[in-house]
Formats: C-alpha cells, sequence, structure tokens
C-alpha cells in the first residue's frame, strides 16, 4: 500500500490533470463542454486574424490552437485558463523575426517554430529551477505602459490590409504612420468600404450584443458577401485557400548561429507569456477559490510551446478575452481546452474551404479592435495618481515600446523598474521621532506634529534594510546631522524596520559610531531584530559600543540616557499616569 502511494505522488505532481480527473463528473462535463464549444467558435477566427498579425498563413493560427492545448489541459493549474495565441505576442513575433527574413516566406516560417520551441525551452528551465519569481521584473508599470503602446501598433499594423495597401514591416509607430500617409493615394476604396464596414458591425455588436460573437459574425457574414458579389476580382485580398488537414509532426529546423539571433525575442517573450498566464491565472483562480503554482505553468506553459513547435505551433499563452467567455460559460477544469481544440481540429478537417472567402479586411477589423480594447489609459492615468515613479515608469515603457519597438520597450520597462528600486533603496526614508505625551510611542514629526523632541537626544527610524546600496548615504546623513546640530549628545536608531544589515553597511556603522564617540556623541539602538543582532555581533559593533547601547524599544533607551543624564524626571512627567518610576525597571533593560 505504501509503494503505491508513493509511486502515485510523483505521478500527480508531474501532471495536475490527475488531481482532478478522478473526480470529474457530468456536472463538470455539462460546463466544459459549452465553455469549450464557445471558445473554439471564437479560437478559430482569432486565431486566423493574430497568425498574420505575426506574418505567416492563417492555417498556422489554427495549428496553434491544438498540441499546444491539449498539453497544457493535462500539466496546468489554472481550471479557467483559454490557450491559444494572443496579439501582443504575435507582435513580437513580428518584431523579432521581421530583420531575419521576409514575413511570409518559408525561412520565416522556420524562424516562427524555431522559437516556438526557444520559448518552450526557456519557460521549462525557468520552471524546473523554481525561477517563476522572475516574474516579478515585469511590474504593474511595465506591464500597462507595454499593453498599451502595443495595442496601438497592433492596431495600426493592420491599416494597410484595412486601406488595401501593401507596405514594408515596421515595428515602431511613427515610421508605420509615415508608410501609411506617403501611400494614401494608393488607397483601395472597395476594400476600405469593407473593413470600414467591419469595424462598425464589431463596435455596433459589442455595444448592442454583447452575447452574440460579434468576431464571428463579422467572419461569416464578410465571407458571404465575397462569396456572393466576389469584390475580390476586383482587388479585395481573400484569405484564399487553407490547407486541409491536421499539421504534420517535423522538429524545428536547429541553427546554433539562428538559435542566437532569435535569444532576445525567445527571453522577452517567455517572460512575457508566462506574465500573462499566472496574471491570468491568479485573476480567475482569486475569483472562484482556488490556486495557481506558478513554476507548475511555467512548466505547462513551456511544455505546450515545446510539444506544440514539433507540430508547427506557433508560440501560445494565455487569452484574456477567451479566459473571460471561457469562465463565464461554465468551464470547470482544463478540459474545456480539449473541447476548444476540438473544435479548431474539426475546421481544419472539414470546414477549411469555407474560409476561402473570408475578406482579409474582415481579419484587419477583428485585430484592430481587440488590440483597442488594451489600451488601458486608466491604468496609465491611476499609476501616475498613486505614485509618480510607477506613473514615470510605465509611460516611459509606453513611450520606447511606439517610438522604438515591442523588445526595446519591454526592456527599457524593466531597466527602469529595477533603476527605480535601486535609487529607493540607496535613498530610503528616515524619520525623525518625537515623544508622543501621554504614551511609550514615538513617531514621525513630519506626520505627527504632536510628537515632541527630547533635547539633546536625536532619534531616528530608518525603514529599509541597511545594505551597500544605502550604506553611504544613511552613514553621511548621521555624520551630517550630528555636526551641524552640536547640542546633539546622543543618537537613537530605531532599527525595527531594518530586517538586514551587509557587511559593507555593518562596516558604515562602525565608522559612525567611532566617528560620533570622538565628538562626545553616543550611538544607541533599539528594536533590533535577531538577524540583524547577529551580523552586528560578528561584525564587532557590539562589542565596539557595548552591550548597554542596545534596546528591546526606543522608549528603554530613551528612559536609560536620560537617567544616566539626571534629566528623566520631565520625560516621566509625559508618561500614562500609572507608571511609575518603580514599577518601570523592566523597561530600564538593555537586550
Amino acid at each position: 500500500m505504501s509503494g503505491r502511494f508513493s509511486y502515485r505522488l510523483p505521478a500527480r505532481r508531474l501532471i495536475p490533470a490527475l488531481d482532478w480527473l478522478p473526480r470529474y463528473g457530468r456536472a463538470e462535463l455539462k460546463g466544459d463542454l459549452v465553455a469549450g464549444l464557445t471558445v473554439g467558435v471564437m479560437l478559430v477566427t482569432q486565431s486566423m486574424a493574430y497568425a498574420l498579425l505575426a506574418g505567416v498563413p492563417p492555417v498556422y493560427g489554427l495549428y496553434a490552437s491544438l498540441i499546444p492545448l491539449l498539453v497544457y489541459a493535462l500539466l496546468g493549474t489554472s481550471r479557467h485558463l483559454a490557450v491559444g495565441i494572443i496579439a501582443i505576442d504575435m507582435l513580437i513575433v513580428a518584431a523579432g523575426l521581421t530583420p531575419l527574413a521576409e514575413p511570409g516566406s518559408p525561412r520565416y516560417l522556420a524562424l516562427a517554430l524555431l522559437l516556438t520551441a526557444l520559448v518552450g525551452v526557456l519557460q521549462l528551465v525557468m520552471g524546473l529551477a523554481r525561477l517563476g519569481f522572475l516574474v516579478n521584473l515585469l511590474s504593474r508599470p511595465v506591464l500597462t505602459g507595454f499593453a498599451s503602446g502595443a495595442a496601438l501598433i497592433i492596431a495600426f499594423s493592420q491599416v494597410d490590409s484595412l486601406l488595401g495597401l501593401s507596405l514594408p514591416s515596421a515595428s515602431s509607430l511613427p515610421v508605420r504612420l509615415w508608410l501609411t500617409l506617403t501611400h494614401l493615394p494608393e488607397v483601395h476604396l472597395l476594400t476600405l468600404a469593407l473593413g470600414v464596414g467591419a469595424l462598425l458591425l464589431l463596435v455596433g455588436l459589442q455595444r448592442f450584443a454583447p452575447r452574440l460573437p460579434s468576431a464571428l459574425v463579422v467572419v461569416v457574414l464578410g465571407t458571404l458577401l465575397v462569396w456572393l458579389l466576389r469584390p475580390d476580382r476586383l482587388g479585395v485580398a481573400v484569405v484564399g485557400s487553407i490547407p486541409r488537414g491536421l499539421p504534420s509532426f517535423a522538429p524545428p529546423e536547429l541553427e546554433l548561429s539562428t538559435v542566437r539571433a532569435l535569444l532576445p525575442t525567445a527571453v522577452t517573450l517567455a517572460l512575457v507569456q508566462f506574465m500573462n498566464v499566472i496574471t491570468l491565472g491568479k485573476v480567475f483562480a482569486a475569483r472562484y477559490r482556488y490556486s495557481v503554482r506558478p513554476n507548475r505553468e511555467l512548466l505547462a506553459i513551456g511544455a505546450a510551446n515545446l510539444v506544440g513547435s514539433f507540430f508547427q505551433s506557433l508560440p501560445v499563452s494565455g487569452s484574456f478575452s477567451r479566459t473571460a467567455v471561457n469562465a463565464r460559460a461554465g468551464a470547470c477544469t482544463p478540459l474545456s481546452n480539449v473541447v476548444a481544440a476540438t473544435v479548431v481540429g474539426l475546421t481544419l478537417l472539414v470546414l477549411t474551404p469555407l474560409f476561402h472567402f473570408l475578406p482579409v479586411p474582415a481579419l484587419a477589423a477583428i485585430i484592430i479592435v481587440a488590440a483597442l480594447g488594451l489600451f488601458d489609459l486608466r491604468g496609465l492615468r491611476q499609476l501616475w495618481r498613486i505614485k509618480r515613479t510607477d506613473g514615470a515608469v510605465a509611460l516611459l515603457t509606453f513611450a520606447v515600446t511606439l517610438l522604438i519597438g515591442v523588445r526595446e520597450g519591454v526592456l527599457s520597462g524593466i531597466v527602469a523598474s529595477i533603476v527605480a528600486v535601486m535609487y529607493r533603496i540607496s535613498r530610503p526614508n528616515v524619520a525623525e521621532l518625537g515623544h508622543l505625551p501621554g504614551t511609550r510611542s514615538f513617531r514621525d514629526r513630519r506626520h505627527h506634529p504632536e510628537a515632541r523632541p527630547i533635547p539633546g537626544l536625536l532619534l531616528l527610524r530608518v525603514d529599509a534594510s541597511f545594505s551597500f546600496a544605502n550604506a553611504d548615504f544613511l552613514q553621511d546623513l548621521l555624520l551630517d546631522r550630528t555636526r551641524d546640530d552640536p547640542s546633539i549628545r546622543a543618537v537613537v536608531i530605531d532599527a525595527s524596520s531594518i530586517n538586514d544589515l551587509d557587511t559593507t553597511a555593518a562596516a558604515a556603522l562602525q565608522r559612525v559610531a567611532e566617528t560620533l564617540a570622538d565628538r562626545g556623541v553616543a550611538l544607541y539602538f533599539a528594536g533590533v531584530k535577531e538577524p540583524v543582532m547577529e551580523t552586528m555581533r560578528r561584525a564587532g559593533l557590539v562589542d565596539l559600543l557595548g552591550a548597554d547601547h542596545f534596546f528591546l524599544t526606543p522608549h528603554r533607551a530613551v528612559l536609560h540616557i536620560l537617567e544616566q543624564w539626571g534629566q528623566v524626571d520631565r520625560y516621566l512627567a509625559a508618561l500614562p499616569k500609572a507608571e511609575l518610576p518603580e514599577h518601570d525597571n523592566h523597561d530600564r533593560d538593555n537586550i
């Protein structure tokens, strides 16, 4: 019996589906069937549109909606995540591959499949190494700025298809706008009319009939219109023949030089995809009261990408719109992804001839409407209102994404976030404390005007870990404050907010203690946490100052100092009346 248990436990950890499959029932099946069918219909139209955005034939969007969905259903921990290709991912793919090959060419397609495999390998390595915390590099300001910038780039990247123009690829918005403006005389009016009509129909359906699958309605009506009136003979672009049948097994073409060229794009895509997957997973897990495991999600999406690349799949992650529909339609388990993949599979086997007359401007309209829904002006304003630093990072990411490119936008946002964090660490808040009359408490005098200073004492609270990043700043602050005010006879540092102390900071404190001692100023500490105290002991700071310079609270430190100065009466008079000196011996004990 014990042997059977030890065998099954690793299998369940390896394949999370084994946790819910034994309890799977009729109610779950009904919910997953309805949700999977609904999402599958959306997936057929969106995946073809987004494949065009990536610069590959529409059928590869359908291929990406098969095997990866089956793999995620086995390995994923989110019950509601709808897996597939999404617009932002495909924009990153296009930005990374366009400098290396002509979009739509066999070489370009081979690079796209290799990129899918690289992304999967990176995500698997990150998951096995438990590097899920790396997703923290993509902070909310970075994601908000990037998504908003990418939304505009995605929308404008489809303007040429909407206008019937044939323009070269461009990863930045200014270049795209210039190319469009210089080719305006070449606009195909019939294509423009069909594209604008599709846009108006999409927006109208979303506003007045939100329950209808607006993208599917546009696809069906657009295809019927072209089939009946044949505007393709007058220059309107159509999807054309889509190969019937399931994708064949074919390993990606592996070349070391190509891997090196694709690596920056693969790293960017791996991080962006994981952030997207885990964010969506956590949102819906919190809403439906279950949990997702970040490192397991890395393994699941990595395996989906790697295995999918052997079946001609583009990179996949989680779609917000399809995940929301999936949850609303009643999905109970990841099996809804299997149902959605079945819909796509049946489409490939039976329905692909029906898409021959699907007009390209209709697909462009679908992408534009979906992309503009990602533009988060409210989020940008909120970040700026709540914290200017975060707002600045978001605006920088947004601007670089628009003006230079997608990868540069993500990387600049990450760098700006790290610089902002390092700046905050290097210049931490140091509060000057005063005594609140009638209490034992000490508070920041800037926020508590009633807090009174104690003559001859400088009480400071450092609101950060003390490390190499801020050692010089804090050292200079302590020495400058005591030099500028010769009345100070003692400094008390409330260390209750200091969670860590490294060797650089310990050495700085030693220099401060020695310099203050030369000036006749004593240095005391209060509320030192045990790990920090251990570092102080090993660095020799406790021996240098003496154990009687360390106290549990600022109150005890102040009481001890004032007793030595013979000035304790005034301080005691400000304490609660119940506290008499003879009952306060415990407060005089140091640590």
